[in-house]
């Protein structure tokens, strides 16, 4: 049965909430791409409050269900950043059922590295107000990712940068970004971060 009609039939990946709610998201077969569930996402975005007008960056997208989410819940824009073909080719017809358009605002997918990508974008000025990050687990990519985010300036003051990791994975402490809070979901935590104080205080100068 092609990914499309297990999704739809067995609803085993779904937006959660706002005006995409409770439409059914494709995902590659197999065990190379492990989307977030549909209860992590619930939680993480009731706890994140209102996107409106948000300018989101979604790393390491795979489906893009994290970035949809947040155009869901009314985010302005999602710059996703993925660039295995399998995870590419269910995001974009993600993107593509849901009536978005890939190439330009609202939704921009960039096959990319993370670390060239975020580095790219820090160049042409772009500044996000959430990074959500999903990246391969038992891997030194999340701190590989925080890195290049607290370096490149592409965090507005106020911004958040959401991480997914395996509960017992240490979480990485990169300079400029505060680890704000962790939360628990079974094996999955989630952790929060925010520019440190003096970093927020030079990104509003620039």
């Amino acid at each position: 049965m092609p990914a499309a009609a297990r999704a739809a039939e067995g609803g085993t990946l779904r937006v959660t909430g706002g005006r995409f709610g409770g439409r059914p998201l494709v995902a590659p077969a197999g065990r190379a791409v492990r989307p977030t569930s549909d209860r992590v996402r619930e939680s993480l975005f009731a706890r994140l409050g209102a996107l409106d007008h948000a300018r989101v960056l979604d790393l390491y997208a795979g489906t893009g269900s994290l970035g949809i989410e947040a155009l869901s819940r009314g985010a302005e824009t999602v710059v996703f950043v993925e660039r295995a073909a399998p995870a590419l080719t269910a995001l974009r017809r993600n993107l593509e059922t849901l009536g978005l358009d890939a190439g330009c605002a609202p939704a921009r997918v960039l096959r990319e590295d993370v670390g060239r990508a975020v580095r790219r974008l820090g160049r042409q000025g772009e500044r996000f107000d959430l990074v959500l990050l999903d990246p391969p687990y038992a891997s030194a990519e999340l701190e590989r990712a925080l890195e290049a985010l607290a370096e490149a300036r592409v965090l507005l003051p106020t911004a958040e940068v959401v991480a997914e990791a395996p509960r017992r994975h240490p979480l990485p402490a990169p300079g400029g970004l505060a680890l704000r809070d962790t939360r628990r979901y079974g094996d999955t935590l989630i952790a929060r971060y925010g520019p440190e104080p003096e970093r927020a205080t030079e990104a509003a100068d620039e």
